[in-house]
């Protein structure tokens, strides 16, 4: 059936109605249906049609289905939609892409759908407000506090308890801390306090564990401004100091310290530098300017230079190492030379020799992991102080040429138990409760070190884990009620009954022993180059201890 010219003229006003307050794509759309409701129905589309602001009567009334012919109840006698067509309309309004919510059956417990998530990480000053700093014996500590680790239910978790997850891949604390922290309130499923762990985790389950923290120190070296632009801003990077959070740092790293005291937030890190290396960082203040440097750093148009002082007289010579790397763990961030490994190129240039150890000049032609140290273990150079690299764990030739008498498993074994002993396992990134049990006595079987030296890491290990279980056995005895808990926690942030951290005597390193030599010297692209200071350690009237 065709309209008249009348009748085209008695649909405008709605039409200019959507062009003033739809986009273009619902637009066409609504005047489709409009039309094609029209073309069927013409009497009853003339009848219904009225004036723009009553058919739609608020901003809202559209959103509520309100005022649009396809929307309404017909009235009258036999006009009566039943129960599915009410549904096949409801269907309608919501589209194709929602679905009709699950019916939920009785007593079934219902999960909230998960929030969204904004893209990319950033921190302001609700995160920064956490805790604060103080400065003591040349070192930058944190302040205890209260910190919530949010997550949603991963794959693997669904259809088993939280007893099950919590004993298995959340090991960092005893079972009896997570009964204690039930009992005191700390757990929460889907912001509901949990009150029993043998509950059965489901898709979408938003887990939130209060927990007490503390962070290692690092040294109170201050992080100095090397250049800010519009673009850019570069740092002087101390040693010890994580650029992000990770692990068990996160306020005590590069991100929050310029956040907190040079209020610059929302940077994006332009390359990596271990938390050991010090030197030249670059951090991006938009997200555009990161993905153009990143994509200079893909086309090998960065060129990077280190510092470093070496065990031994180096070569004079030119040296190029092109050894493959190949990542040993992931978790501890260990690796060696493999010929399974990445390729990789460092070109080596020494630059004195004080008859004990040598400074060199590293060029890396390409980004693997560890390279710098890596091939410098390789070449029986390693970097003098290199907590990793420069360990007996590896062996009497402590991996030159590539010589590593032992397998994987217990070289890794071996590097934890020294770092254990000497309460260094943040070098390693891991804290205890990533170790597995017995670890001292498995040593004495895989390690090639000599019989005094394993005593007397395993001496040490065993009397660390010991003040560990004997806090984690106080909590089985502990019954908190949630509102006692909240009063300690409002009362005092630094100390908690709950936190076997708490009742650890921890020795505090020494500020020299934070440092590596191992410093980012230059960093130069198309446009732009900066310089850091030669560190003390590299200078030629440095003296060893």
């Amino acid at each position: 059936m065709r309209l008249g010219g009348r009748g085209w003229l008695e649909l405008l006003p709605q039409w200019r109605y959507h062009l003033r307050h739809l986009s273009f794509a619902s637009t066409w759309s609504g005047c489709k249906g409009l039309m094609a409701e029209t073309l069927s129905t013409p009497v009853e589309a003339a009848g219904e049609l009225r004036d723009p602001a009553q058919q739609n009567g608020d901003a809202g009334g559209e959103a509520k289905g309100e005022g649009l012919p396809g929307n309404r109840e017909p009235a009258g006698p036999g006009m009566e939609r039943t129960q599915g067509d009410r549904e096949q309309a409801s269907a309608a309004a919501r589209g194709p892409g929602k679905r009709k919510k699950r019916r939920v059956a009785a007593g079934e417990r219902v999960v909230p759908p998960p929030k969204k998530r904004r893209s990319g990480v950033s921190f302001g000053d609700e995160h920064f407000a956490e805790t604060s700093y103080y400065f003591e014996d040349g070192l930058r500590k944190v302040r205890p506090y209260y910190f919530d680790f949010r997550t949603y239910c991963k794959g693997r978790w669904v259809g088993h308890s939280l007893l099950h997850v919590f004993n298995t891949e959340f090991r960092a604390q005893p079972l009896a801390y997570y009964k204690a922290a039930v009992r005191a309130g700390r757990l929460h499923l889907n912001e509901e306090p949990v009150q029993d762990l043998s509950i059965v985790l489901k898709d979408n389950d938003f887990l939130r564990n209060t927990v007490h923290r503390h962070e290692p120190p690092v040294t109170a070296e201050p992080i100095r401004l090397l250049a800010e632009n519009e673009d850019v801003v570069v740092v002087d990077k101390p040693s010890s100091i994580p650029v992000h959070p990770c692990g068990r740092f996160r306020h005590n790293t590069v991100i929050f310290i310029l956040g907190k005291e040079h209020q610059l937030k929302e940077l994006h890190p332009l390359h990596r530098l271990d938390r050991l290396t010090s030197g030249v960082l670059m951090f991006a203040k938009t997200a555009a300017v990161s993905e153009r440097i990143h994509e200079q750093v893909r086309d090998r148009q960065l060129e990077k230079e280190y510092v470093c002082r070496v065990e031994g007289e180096f070569p004079t010579k030119e040296v190029t190492c092109k050894e493959p790397i190949l990542v040993v763990s992931y978790k501890v961030g260990v690796c060696r030379v493999d010929p399974r490994g990445k390729s990789c190129e460092t070109v080596f240039q020494r630059l004195s020799y004080n008859g004990h150890s040598s400074v060199v000049r590293c060029r890396p032609l390409t980004g693997r992991t560890h390279q710098i140290r890596v091939h410098l273990q390789f070449l029986g150079h390693p970097i003098l102080n290199d907590p990793i690299y420069n360990s007996v764990a590896w062996g009497p030739s402590r991996g030159r040429g590539g010589h590593i008498p032992k397998t994987d498993e217990e070289l890794l074994r071996d590097l934890m138990a020294e770092h254990q002993a000497k309460q260094s396992l943040d070098v390693l990134d891991l804290c205890e409760g990533d170790l597995s049990p017995g670890l001292a006595d498995s040593t004495a079987t895989s390690s090639e070190m000599g019989k005094d030296s394993l005593e007397e890491l395993a001496a040490a290990a065993l009397k660390r884990e010991g003040v560990v279980k004997a806090a984690s056995q106080d909590l089985d005895t502990m019954a908190l009620a949630p509102g006692k808990a909240a009063e300690t926690d409002v009362m005092n942030q630094e100390t908690d009954p709950l936190c076997a951290e708490c009742q650890l005597v921890r020795h505090d390193p020494l500020p020299q022993d934070l440092v590596m030599f191992l410093h980012a010297l230059r960093y130069k692209g198309p446009g732009f180059e900066y310089f850091s200071p030669m560190p003390a350690w590299a200078q030629d009237n440095w003296q060893e201890d």
